[in-house]
Order: structure tokens, then C-alpha cells, then sequence
């Protein structure tokens, strides 16, 4: 068994465990960034805005798969820390059932409402084609999805945290060479750039699927430990699912804002798409943070270990606190050099590109910290194993986006639309701060009475 959060300092090992997560973030986000540099390089500010366009419908849907599977290895995280290997192994099984039954489910369903969902969420016509063509076969592709973050996310729960990245450095390469293949050489246009992600995260849930079955012993189960259980499905499921929902309701949010931006034009959109991208790669310490965090209150809680719990919380957010400050001055100084990665020098709009993108990074980066607070307290949440509040949380944040699109961006623009992020996390953490604290509270409690 390995049981490597529950000793030891709580801030060595945040970091100790967080370090290779981040490193596997940083690969996920350079399939996108990729992508995207290739596509605004090659194709042009209409084909970055048509990608750009897909952006919050793909964390809507994708979100909602890697809660999913994120929410499933809680249970094991779990398990790992009450030292009880065979629930381990019946819960990393039924797991796995309820993962093909999901796979097949969600990928039927978004594939055959794909293009109205382009519809409903208003995506401009001059760039429409495109953008269906780009999310219809990310959609296909949902299978590698579960594939890789339900394995990564058990390899995890177990106490390895640097394995996934190995697997994903490798698919991130072989990612860069499909891109330019089928763009550059091929002529496959925004299509070539989605199938090149979907096959790299293919082979990097196949990498994770071998490496378990010749590294963990624990996870060789007997027949009855094999067999679908009611529940074991039950428990994951209550786990899982809050957990999807949580991360497809602050999908929803982001769905709604990006409806008011593609209202502002295609050049509005290409700028968004841009400052996301680098967004999401400024944020991937936060998310590292936050997988950490499930992973350590999982093992924690189920160790009983509650002084652990509350030092690995204040911790944790100290070192989101220092990125913070890191992250937002060197925005302060880089944000145009930055925004040059997903931009083409010969756009006739370059300049107004270049400042719209700036800007948007810039009012975002300034609001890291209650970002920070909102990974780092809601998984700890959903680690210990509360998914309602954590859910409650994303909750607010589409309250938050939701107001700021309909009622601000309508008046002001793309000023208004800037802010909805911040506004989301700061109503989040209002929540999760007391809420974080009632929870080890209540760990505590239900330990005295057991």
C-alpha cells in the first residue's frame, strides 16, 4: 500500500506530490496551447476564433468527465489511507464499469447534439463550420478522456503522482508532430488539430493502463473482488457525480459568458480564445494544487488524521498565495509578449488583438489568489469526502459568471466580460472558506461518536 501523504510535513509533501502533477498539467495544456499556436499561426484569427468558440462547451462536457473520474478515485484515496486493500481493489473495478457505462452514454449524446449546442450557445457564422468540425471529433474522442484521467487519477490516488506525466510527455511530442502533419502537411485545418489530441490522449490512457497492470500488486483482485457491486457502484457514484457536475455547473457559467463574447464579433471571440489559453497554462499550478489536495484529504481523512487536514489546508493555500504574486507581476510586465504565442504577426487587427488579450490575462491574473483558494479548498472538500459542498461552491461560481454576462456585458462590453472569473471565484470562496472548516469538524465529530 502506498501511504505517502499521511506522514511526514504536510508542506514538503503538497509540493513533493503537487511538483509531477503540475508537470502533467503543463503537457495536457501544451496539446491545447499547440493547437492553438499552430492553428493561429497556420490558418488564421477566423480558425483560433473557431476553436476559441468550442472553448467553454468543451470544458462543459470534458469537465464533467474528468469529475467524474476525479470523484471515482476518491473512494481509493481513501481506502489507501484506512490501509484496507481489498476495498481498494473492488472500488478501482466497479470504477471501471461505471466508466465504460459513462464513456458510451455521454459520447452518443454530445456527438449527436453537437451542432445545436454551437446554436445555443450563438457561435458566429463565419466561423461555424469550423468549429463544429473541431468539437464533433473532440466529442468522439471522450473515450481517451475517461481513459486517461480515471487510470492517472487512480495511479494518484495510490501515491504516485509522476508516472501520468511520463505517459504524457510522450503523447504531448507525438501531439506536436500530428499537428503539423495533418495541418501543415496534409491540409486537415482545425480537424487535423483535433484528431491529433485525441489520438495523443489515447496513447497516453493506454501507457497508464499497461504501467498498472505490471506495477501495482494491490490491484491483482480475486474473482469477488471482480464482481459488480451495488455498493461500491453507489459510493463512487455519489462521489463522482457531484464531482462532474460541480466542474460541468461552472461549465455552464463559462458557457453563458462565452455566449455574450461571440455576441461581440469574431475578433472579441480570437482575443477570449487567446487569453484563455494562456490562462489555463498560467493555472495550472492551482489545478495541480487542487488534484493534490483531493489526493491528501482522501488519504488523510481516511486515516483519521484531522490536525493533518487542517495544516495541509492552510499550505496549501500559502504556496497558491506566492504563485499569486509571482504569476500577476510577471503579467504586469509580459502580457503582450505572451500573447504573441497564439497570435499572427500579418493579422491586419493585430494591435487591437494584442491589447484586447493583454487586457483580459492581465484582470485575471490579479484575481489569482482567490482562484488559488477556490482549488485548494474546494477538492480538499470533495477529499474528504463532502461532493454537495464542493458542488454548492460551483454553484456560486455560475451564479457569478451568469450575472456579470446577462446583466454587464450587454452595457460594457468586453470590459464587463473580463471580470466574470474573478467575480465567480471571489463568491466561491465566500462559501468555501467557512465551509472547509465545518467539514473537518464534522470528520472530527463522526469520530468521537463512531
Amino acid at each position: 500500500m502506498e501511504n505517502s501523504l499521511i506522514s511526514g510535513s504536510p508542506m514538503k509533501l503538497i509540493l513533493r506530490f503537487a511538483f509531477p502533477v503540475l508537470l502533467g498539467m503543463l503537457f495536457q495544456q501544451f496539446y491545447n496551447l499547440v493547437d492553438t499556436i499552430i492553428v493561429g499561426k497556420l490558418l488564421g484569427a477566423n480558425a483560433l476564433a473557431a476553436v476559441g468558440s468550442t472553448g467553454a462547451l468543451n470544458f462543459l462536457v470534458l469537465g464533467f468527465c474528468m469529475g467524474i473520474c476525479s470523484g471515482f478515485s476518491i473512494p481509493v484515496a481513501q481506502q489507501v489511507g484506512a490501509n484496507d486493500p481489498s476495498a481498494v481493489r473492488r472500488y478501482v473495478f466497479n470504477g471501471s464499469y461505471l466508466s465504460v457505462f459513462f464513456t458510451l452514454v455521454i459520447t452518443a449524446v454530445t456527438a449527436f447534439f453537437c451542432e445545436d449546442l454551437l446554436r445555443i450557445t450563438q457561435t458566429p457564422e463565419d466561423i461555424f463550420v469550423d468549429a463544429y468540425r473541431y468539437i464533433f471529433i473532440i466529442f468522439l474522442g471522450i473515450p481517451g478522456i475517461f481513459l486517461y484521467n480515471y487510470l492517472s487519477g487512480i495511479i494518484r490516488a495510490l501515491g504516485d503522482s509522476k508516472t501520468p506525466v511520463y505517459f504524457l510527455a510522450l503523447s504531448a511530442f507525438l501531439n506536436v508532430f500530428l499537428d503539423i502533419a495533418l495541418i501543415l502537411w496534409f491540409q486537415a485545418g482545425v480537424a487535423g488539430a483535433a484528431i491529433a489530441t485525441v489520438a495523443s490522449q489515447v496513447i497516453s490512457g493506454l501507457a497508464c493502463l499497461i504501467f498498472m497492470i505490471k506495477r501495482f500488486p494491490i490491484l491483482r483482485a480475486t474473482p469477488q473482488e471482480r464482481q459488480l457491486s451495488l455498493v461500491h457502484c453507489t459510493r463512487l457514484c455519489m462521489m463522482g457525480l457531484p464531482m462532474g457536475l460541480q466542474y460541468s455547473i461552472t461549465a455552464i457559467g463559462s458557457t453563458i459568458l462565452q455566449t455574450a463574447i461571440n455576441t461581440l464579433g469574431s475578433t472579441y471571440v480570437a482575443a477570449v480564445a487567446a487569453g484563455s489559453k494562456l490562462f489555463q497554462l498560467l493555472g495550472c499550478p492551482f489545478d495541480a494544487l487542487g488534484s493534490t489536495m483531493s489526493v491528501y484529504s482522501g488519504q488523510n481523512a481516511g486515516a483519521c488524521a484531522f490536525s493533518r487536514l487542517r495544516r495541509g489546508l492552510w499550505d496549501s493555500s500559502l504556496i497558491g498565495l506566492v504563485y499569486s504574486i509571482l504569476a500577476f507581476a510577471a503579467m504586469l510586465l509580459f502580457a503582450p509578449q505572451c500573447t504573441m504565442l497564439f497570435l499572427d504577426p500579418e493579422e491586419e487587427n493585430l494591435t487591437q488583438l494584442v491589447q484586447l488579450t493583454s487586457q483580459y490575462i492581465r484582470v485575471l491574473s490579479a484575481f489569482f489568489f482567490p482562484l488559488a483558494l477556490v482549488n485548494c479548498l474546494r477538492f480538499s472538500i470533495q477529499g474528504m469526502g463532502f461532493s454537495v459542498p464542493a458542488m454548492s461552491a460551483g454553484l456560486l461560481e455560475l451564479v457569478g459568471r451568469a450575472a456579470v454576462a446577462l446583466a454587464f456585458v450587454p452595457v460594457f462590453g468586453y470590459s464587463a466580460a473580463c471580470y466574470a472569473s474573478p467575480v465567480a471565484w471571489i463568491l466561491a470562496d465566500l462559501f468555501l472558506i467557512p465551509g472547509s472548516i465545518l467539514c473537518v469538524k464534522t470528520l472530527e465529530k463522526r469520530q468521537k461518536a463512531a
